[in-house]
């Protein structure tokens, strides 16, 4: 190699040793005869020393190097003089006294400051993605990110897990999002399909007997960008035969307690993890993934708003609506404009509007509480009894904010549901340090298309049922529940999972109800289908997502700062700037002809 050591290795046991660096120049300070330049590499940085003493072509060598220029030297590691060691680094009680010197190469000037993390247009960033994983804090990512995946390799293998490699080019299948097509030069007018998950192929390994399987899985949806989404993603996928779900959510528990503590030991986390209903996650937080690293949960108040006077509470419980509310501790002096503010946040997620009730500015004991202390447009319409019933409700006290929605159920989870996530933020109630892991648990199994007027899964159509649940499949699918879990953590849902349908007939009995005809059935999922009539044993699995797990723990906001080159908000390769046209020779060998429109 060009180097006998790491720029982060260097320590001061190593005062005395001859040693050869090779890595960025980071900073050069020229300090007339003597010339200090940090040099970087992958591990960290060493502070080096170019004296013309010791050598006048080194110090020369040293004049004409600029920021990022590659660099190699060689020289003797010594003390720093006392009084300028650099305790924010590893090596900052050393230097390299420099003997040999070797532009490897020159850089021009970058289009942003790499060793500063200053903010940059995040495009820039994407479009020279090779500087910016130059960056101190990309770097770390990218190795946090190698960390996490070495863990879950290691863990499951112990376990008996066989690390099985599925197809990327594979049949289009419906399972929720658009496929990305690929067209095939053999076959004219056919087309293969990138994956949206390894579901089917992971199903059929449990068929060949492979009981326990799992992949670090790239899967592809064509649908919108956002922070969390990317038109790929890389997931754990995990598989197991003979396992009910008791199993699974224990296996995951351990692994993620494990992993947290192995490559992020200050982060702290709550176990055992939390179990929610479906139901329950909804009624509280207005949510399938609740954060629950602070309270303010949402309690309904309908019949005690129905007892006022205030017309619209009587007119959203006249129509079979509810009226909700949470309590934002100490914001009762809350301006006008803030008040406004969360109103239109409500009516962006489709309330009609926000009926606020502040309970007065000073705080105090709720006994305290006089009419002349409320404000709100509903106080003339509600007695003090009234008002206090709903506080007690929220355990509000004088000094607190009351915000409450009134409409249609669900439209009124969303609304509490968000703004209770805005309020925790404003407010600064969610620890960053907490991972609050919870599993999620008794989903339906199906949600109804108003506009399309039919069922569809609220996951995947692979999902068993509750096998006391089964027998409403005919009368009340609305009822039935699904072997569905989630793992949520902080606000995100970091995995799906569920005991699948292994028996040919439940699952055709399933594809029907859906909406598939028998024809189809047989053409999409027909040797999966096929499969089962060969001894397909009970199995479970779940699939973590890599890229969120990787953003939570390094403390990122999106997943585009844990991916190497991820595609930008609007799925463009800035970088590479794809997607791109291709030549018309290339489309005429796949039959395939552009329309202008």
């Amino acid at each position: 190699m060009l180097k006998t050591h790491y720029c982060g290795e260097l320590k001061k046991e190593l005062v005395g040793t001859k040693v050869t660096l090779a890595g960025w120049v980071d900073r050069r300070r020229d300090h007339g005869d003597l010339v200090f330049i940090d040099l970087r590499d992958r591990t960290g940085i060493a502070q080096v020393v170019f004296n013309p003493q010791i050598s006048k072509k080194c110090h020369a060598v040293a004049g004409q190097v600029r920021s990022e220029y590659v660099l190699k030297i060689t020289g003797e590691v010594t003390p720093r003089p006392k009084g300028t060691e650099n305790r924010k680094l590893p090596s900052g009680e050393i230097e390299v006294i420099v003997s040999e010197a070797e532009i490897l190469n020159t850089s021009k000037t970058p289009p942003f400051y790499i060793n500063e993390d200053i903010e940059v247009d995040e495009n820039v960033r994407l479009k020279f993605r090779y500087l910016d994983l130059r960056r101190t804090r990309m770097l770390k990512n990218l190795i946090l990110r190698d960390n996490v995946v070495k863990f879950i390799r290691d863990f499951l293998h112990d376990r008996g897990f066989l690390d099985v490699e599925t197809p990327i080019m594979i049949k289009s299948t419906p399972e929720g999002a658009r496929d990305y097509l690929v067209p095939s030069r053999l076959y004219p007018g056919q087309f293969y399909a990138l994956p949206q998950s390894p579901q089917q192929l992971k199903q059929l390994l449990m068929v060949a007997g492979v009981e326990k399987y799992f992949q670090i899985a790239k899967c592809f949806r064509d649908e919108d960008s956002r922070a969390d989404r990317q038109p790929e993603h890389t997931q754990l996928d995990i598989e197991m035969s003979f396992v009910e779900e008791e199993d699974i959510l224990k296996l995951m528990e351990e692994l993620l307690t494990g992993l947290v503590r192995t490559v992020k030991p200050e982060k702290r986390i709550i176990s055992p993890f939390p179990r929610i209903s479906y139901k329950d996650a909804m009624e509280k937080y207005g949510s399938d993934k609740p954060d629950l690293r602070f309270g303010m949960e949402m309690e309904d108040i309908t019949e005690l708003a129905g007892q006022s006077e205030f017309a619209l509470f009587h007119k959203v419980v006249a129509d079979g609506g509810k009226v909700k509310a949470i309590c934002a501790s100490g914001c009762a002096d809350y301006t006008r404009n803030q008040l406004e503010e969360l109103n239109k946040l409500a009516q962006s997620y489709g309330a009609g509007g926000l009926l606020t009730v502040s309970l007065g500015t000073t705080r105090g004991d709720l006994n305290q509480l006089t009419m002349n202390m409320v404000k709100s447009v509903a106080a003339k319409y509600m007695t003090l009894g009234q008002v206090k019933k709903i506080a007690e409700c929220l355990s509000a006290k004088p000094g607190d904010l009351l915000l409450i929605v009134a409409g249609a159920p669900k439209v009124v989870d969303k609304t509490l549901g968000e703004l209770r996530k805005d309020m925790g933020y404003r407010l600064k109630l969610a620890d960053p340090d907490l991972l609050a892991f919870a599993f999620v648990l008794n989903f339906p199994l199906f949600q109804w298309n108003d506009e399309e007027k039919h069922w569809e899964p609220e996951h995947h159509p692979f999902t068993s049922p509750m096998p006391e649940d089964i027998p409403l499949l005919d009368s009340a699918p609305q009822k039935v529940r699904a072997r569905h879990y989630d793992i949520v953590c902080n606000g995100l849902e970091l995995a799906s999972g569920s005991i699948r349908i292994h028996d040919a007939e439940l699952q055709r009995k399933i594809f029907r109800l859906l909406g598939y005809q028998d024809d189809d059935i047989q053409e999409k999922f027909g040797t999966l289908l096929d499969a089962f009539e060969y001894g397909a044993p009970p199995h479970g699995g779940i699939a973590p997502g890599i890229d969120r797990l990787v953003m939570m723990l390094a403390g990122e906001s999106t997943i585009r700062e844990v991916m190497a080159f991820p595609k930008n908000q609007n799925a463009v390769d800035m970088m590479l700037e794809a997607p791109s046209p291709v030549r018309e020779e290339q489309l005429k060998e796949l039959h395939i002809r552009l329309c202008d429109d």
